[in-house]
């Protein structure tokens, strides 16, 4: 089968012109000559050829592995990036073009994947800047471990490993040194990489009909960055698998094609190839760690992940390993202007794991020992009462709840309150109820355990916000109007965080108007109990009200208005009963002779 891969793009042809464009509009150190199409090089805007005093480092190729080669263009990397059509080599006169804009007295260093017309392409440039009076070396990476070592003059494929070889030989010259020296540094470190790449999918060439080879659940083992045949086909296997195949090909002693041992130190890289999200490069790398440091002996100094060198929009990853030495090191980290070398890798490891950190959960104002108290005071009689009251309410209205829920949600309002409900009351025989602050923290943990949904989220939201406002107050005892601070907290807290407020059709329709009596009757003077009882009338009507209103929150609001007012918000109404059950239990505790 052959198909169009979809592209954001005008003219085929413009691609690279128009990328170029795009990337020094973005990046303000970077530039491009004005020779398009011919002549495609980007560099950077603080290099003059003519005074650059330091080694010139100038690599490219093909386009299409973006952001390879252009994006490594910048202070302590590429001095310059020659950019050839799609899959296709620059021409030679491109290629002078980047070595005269850019070469000093210092010198230029060619870094080039290990590709026929690459080769050729920059071996006829190099020698034509030689006669014009340049000093230039050259360096071909070969970093491919696909295949098996090649009987003919072709090679191993330069691959995603060449950006390390960037890195050093940039750092390198960037350090001062002269041009034999970092010659001898990139060359040691393309002798020191091995890579090897895995497809799910070959790429979209802009413009062109692609046959699917691969076809469903199969991959390529050793796919080419051009797309061009691997070492094998085989079905899709889990990460954890193919990372192990792909180290043991690159590591493996009878090719031989890094000298990499047992107790050697070494960088990893993995290398998205277009279209791998970046999650899924992430696990690779995160299964590559421990598979080359207890599988393969080797110490792991440095993890790059993400996409360096891709092949358009192919699916897959590639990695490369390198041996690693303190110079090594020092050049990775070394400081770079480069805009897409990923920035945060240097520096040694810490430990990747530490404790979860618990948050303290007694107050400080309380020298009671958390769990339940042999004997309870009058506040945790009060306070048992009135949360076994609110809890039993809700189990009561679970199946009205679910009925009203049916009408204007999912149908499970009822069923997830009472199992909040349920862990309420399970949970009751360990609360510290004498410590009226710490057992609404209590509260809040029991439901977060065990309640799901919105519903169970905002209730938690509303414990915790009633216990930060109580936990705050210097009183030994809670007080009425500590109660009603904390309420008045709770409410703000849900309302920030939900985006509800009064109206919206929600529990807090039943709660506002509970906090708005409950301090007018306060500061009226009346006494708490009667205050409390007043208020809990006050949710019971905010409750029914919401019949009236239009939904402007949760799965209600997709609701028409005709079947919203056949029945009442279920939040709203599970919000008023355990307020008025709660409000009535303390009534009944204060009319009970002690």
């Amino acid at each position: 089968m052959a198909f169009h891969g979809k592209k954001l793009i005008n003219d085929p042809n413009d691609v690279v012109t128009e990328f170029i464009e795009g990337l020094v509009e973005t990046y303000p150190g970077l530039q491009y000559l004005d020779g398009f199409p011919q002549v495609k090089v980007v560099l950077r805007a603080d290099v003059s050829g003519g005074t650059y005093d330091k080694v010139a480092i100038i690599s490219g190729g093909g386009s299409g592995h973006e952001p390879a080669h252009a994006g490594f263009v910048g202070d302590g990397m590429l001095t310059a990036a020659i950019c050839g059509d799609v899959f296709a080599s620059p021409q030679v006169d491109s290629i002078l073009a980047g070595i005269r804009a850019v070469t000093g007295p210092s010198g230029c260093l060619l870094i080039v994947k290990n590709y026929t017309g690459d080769r050729l392409n920059f071996g006829l440039a190099a020698e034509q800047a030689k006669s014009e009076g340049y000093e230039v070396e050259t360096v071909i990476v070969g970093d491919d471990c696909a295949l098996p070592p090649p009987r003919g003059i072709a090679g191993r494929r330069g691959l995603a490993g060449t950006i390390l070889v960037h890195k050093i030989a940039g750092a390198a010259a960037a350090a001062g040194l002269s041009l034999a020296d970092v010659a001898a540094e990139a060359r040691r470190a393309s002798e020191m990489v091995g890579t090897m790449g895995v497809a799910l999918s070959i790429c979209t060439l802009p413009g062109r009909v692609t046959p699917d080879r691969l076809g469903p659940g199969k991959m390529e083992l050793g796919l080419g960055i051009h797309g061009e045949p691997g070492a094998a086909v085989a079905d899709l296997q889990p990460v954890d698998v193919i990372v192990s195949h792909v180290l043991k090909q690159i590591l493996s002693p009878e090719t031989n094609y890094v000298p990499i041992t047992r107790g050697c130190r070494v960088v990893l890289m993995v290398n998205g190839l277009g279209a791998t999200p970046g999650m899924e490069l992430m696990i690779a790398s995160g299964k590559a760690v421990p598979k080359l440091q207890l599988e393969h002996g080797l110490a792991v100094d440095r993890v790059y992940t993400g996409s360096f060198m891709t092949s358009l929009d192919m699916a897959g990853f590639s990695i490369s390993v390198m041996k690693a030495d303190q110079t090594i090191l020092q050049r990775l980290d070394a400081a770079t202007k480069a805009p897409y070398w990923p920035v945060g890798v240097d520096g040694n490891h810490p430990p990747a794991k530490i404790p979860v950190p618990l948050p303290p959960s007694h107050s400080m104002n309380s020298d009671e020992p958390l769990g339940r108290p042999a004997q309870l005071n009058e506040q945790g009689q009060i306070l048992e009462l009135a949360v076994e009251a609110a809890a039993n309410a809700i189990k009561k209205l679970k199946d009205n709840l679910n009925e009203w829920d049916g009408k204007v949600g999912d149908g499970d309002c009822g069923s997830t309150m009472y199992i909040g409900a349920t862990t309420v009351l399970e949970d009751m025989k360990n609360y510290p109820l004498n410590d009226a602050t710490e057992t609404v923290n209590e509260i809040g943990s029991s439901i977060r355990r065990a309640m799901g949904g919105t519903s169970g989220i905002l209730y938690v939201i509303f414990c915790k916000a009633a216990y930060t406002r109580l936990k705050s107050s210097t009183q030994s005892v809670v007080t009425s109007k500590n109660w009603a601070e904390a309420l008045e907290a709770s409410i703000a807290a849900v309302s920030k965080y939900g985006g509800a407020s009064a109206g919206y059709r929600t529990m807090l329709d039943a709660l506002i108007p509970a906090s708005t009596v409950l301090q007018e009757r306060l500061k009226a003077g009346d006494d708490p109990v009667t205050a409390f009882l007043l208020s809990s009338e006050a949710a019971l009507d905010g409750a029914e009200s919401t019949k009236n209103m239009e939904a402007q929150a949760g799965r209600s609001s997709y609701i028409s208005g005709d079947v919203l007012a056949s029945v009442p918000d279920p939040g709203a109404m599970a919000a008023a009963s355990w307020y008025r059950a709660a409000a009535l239990a303390v009534k009944y505790k204060n009319q009970t002779p002690p």
